[in-house]
């Protein structure tokens, strides 16, 4: 089976990428983060031609989550265990589904802005949702992962270069230890081999010359449970999503798996 995530920084500019890279990639499962839309306005018929059930959560704004599947769509599930809310709104930032026996949350971890900002509290306050969540799902005796858009960079050699990030989101100690927190449960960061370069990255700035300097961050995760992680025959980024003109900033991670 072949899973993956992506951040597509709006599906309604990005609908003819995704749907072309459905085409040629064909995943099984693939979750979506940042779709910009609301629930009622994703593409549902234009993935359903391609043979694909789609779970979508939306908001109509920046935010937006959507698990697709052309092996089962079940148990959709919207929001976390105890999800905070950001200015006393809602947020659209996690699903979860099952897919031919797996079960997957697809989350967009909020970004924090600035380590004073009220974003960053509402970070890590999120991700303990995440870890109650995670802590449900992982009891049942199923393959199970969470996969999507962490902004967050496990460690150093994550970011093109820490010193760039000092004092910055995504970096710091309480971030990284909400991850440590996930592995503590049971999770396993199943973290893609290279192919062009030495160390992996799934996020480029658009400014700067960014990604054809490879200057870039680890932040697009798949933490999966011993089920899972034991299963993974492959993982990789697909820089080629990342190229061209109207691409996302993110580049689709990709697991195949053989649970057999």
């Amino acid at each position: 089976m072949r899973i993956a995530t992506w951040n597509v920084n709006s599906i309604g500019s990005r609908l003819p990428r995704v749907l072309d890279w459905l085409g040629s990639a064909q995943p099984d499962v693939l979750c979506l983060q940042e779709l910009k839309g609301t629930t009622e306005a994703f593409p549902y018929d234009a993935v359903k031609e391609l043979g694909y059930e789609a779970g979508a959560y939306g908001l109509g704004r920046w935010n937006g989550v959507a698990i697709l599947s052309r092996v089962g769509l079940e148990d959709v599930t919207r929001g976390l265990v105890g999800e905070p809310q950001f200015d006393e709104a809602a947020e659209a930032r996690a699903v979860g589904a099952t897919c031919g026996g797996i079960r997957l949350w697809s989350v967009y971890v909020p970004n924090g802005r600035e380590i004073e900002n009220p974003h960053y509290a509402y970070k890590l306050e999120w991700l303990e949702a995440l870890r109650t969540t995670v802590d449900a799902e992982i009891a049942a005796d199923r393959p199970f992962a969470v996969l999507g858009d962490f902004n967050i960079a496990p460690t150093d050699s994550d970011v093109w270069n820490i010193e760039a990030f000092e004092d910055s989101t995504h970096v710091t100690k309480p971030e990284r230890q909400a991850l440590a927190v996930l592995r503590e449960a049971g999770l396993a960061d199943v973290f893609p081999r290279p192919l062009k370069y030495d160390h992996p990255f799934t996020y480029w700035d658009y400014r700067a010359g960014r990604f054809p300097n490879n200057q870039g961050m680890r932040i697009d995760l798949v933490y999966g449970n011993n089920t899972f992680a034991s299963a993974v025959k492959d993982s990789y980024v697909d820089r080629e999503a990342r190229k061209g003109k109207g691409a996302s900033d993110h580049a689709p991670v990709i697991v195949d798996l053989d649970l057999a």
